[in-house]
């Protein structure tokens, strides 16, 4: 649970940070540096693994995995730019439902009824947020949305990797295929960084790099059901430094839809991982079996 709450943190503090830096410099080229300092860190791999884990005949797949990742983060990326950080964060939670769906579409998943609900309410709670037709059309909520659903599909991807490729397969590849993917857009409109630019955009990759091993640390050592619960601090940081570093209030509609389509991502996700251990327990309950069979 302590690296759950420091998890939201860090995640609230780089897209605070992405915010600050995309007021100076393109957002395309964020998103390049971020990528960039993403491979610098993983350097410790290569010295430790040596080239072994690029080892793979899913380089097709590896790649198309990158390309809906970095359409995922320009998007996300252009949200933080022109939105506020609360609504970005509340939007932002909606990328379970998206994948719950898209696993039902593509992959032929069973969805039960209580999830169906949860589905409808999470699809509700950005109804909610973005009022269609009520207020202003906002293209950065319109653009977290595309992010959630890319990131799903991204997930969906990941998913088939994960039969046959090494969770640091999957990463490294990650890591490679999205900078060069990434260099191209930003080139369009390349402005040179200063020193201190540089050191925020440093930034930006560092504490997106901790955010990530934090949410890996708490959901690798605490249930599901425990730590999901508090992914939606990201919403009080957001709230939080949106109001004291640029002066924005997040409306009542925000925290309304915030909650609905939380609520919604956070029981599929303990659903899932109920469904998870159901299927290792019946599994290991058929090795045992095979096992004593004479």
């Amino acid at each position: 649970m302590s690296w759950m709450v420091f998890g939201t943190v860090a995640f609230a503090t780089m897209h605070t940070l992405v915010r600050h830096i995309t007021q100076e410099v393109p957002v395309f080229e964020v998103a390049f540096f971020r990528n960039f300092f993403a491979v610098v860190a993983l350097t410790p791999m290569f010295l430790r693994y040596g080239f072994t884990p690029l080892k793979t005949k899913r380089i097709g797949l590896l790649t198309l995995r990158g390309v809906l990742n970095i359409g995922a983060m320009l998007a996300f990326f252009y949200a933080l730019s022109v939105t506020p950080l609360a609504t970005v964060s509340a939007l932002g939670f909606s990328a379970p439902i998206f994948a719950t769906t898209l696993a039902m579409l593509l992959l032929g998943e069973v969805v039960r009824a209580r999830r169906w609900a949860a589905i409808v309410i999470g699809f509700a709670g950005a109804l909610v947020i973005i009022r269609p037709g009520i207020i202003e059309l906002d293209y950065g909520m319109l653009a977290v949305l595309l992010s959630s659903g890319l990131w799903a599909l991204a997930l969906m991807v990941i998913k088939v990797l994960g039969r046959t490729e090494s969770s640091l397969t999957i990463t490294l590849y990650m890591g490679l295929i999205m900078t060069p993917l990434s260099l191209g857009p930003a080139l369009y409109v390349w402005v040179w960084p200063t020193w201190e630019q540089l050191a925020w955009l440093a930034g930006v990759g560092l504490v997106g790099a901790i955010a990530q091993w934090s949410m890996t640390e708490a959901l690798r050592l605490g249930d599901t059901s425990e730590v999901m619960p508090l992914d939606f601090l990201k919403l009080i940081w957001a709230s939080v430094f949106g109001y004291f570093i640029f002066s924005e209030v997040p409306d009542l509609f925000t925290w309304i839809g915030g909650l609905m389509i939380f609520g919604g991502s956070t029981y599929i996700a303990i659903r899932e991982s109920e469904k998870r251990r159901h299927t290792a327990k019946a599994d290991a309950a058929r090795a045992e079996a095979a096992a004593l069979d004479p």
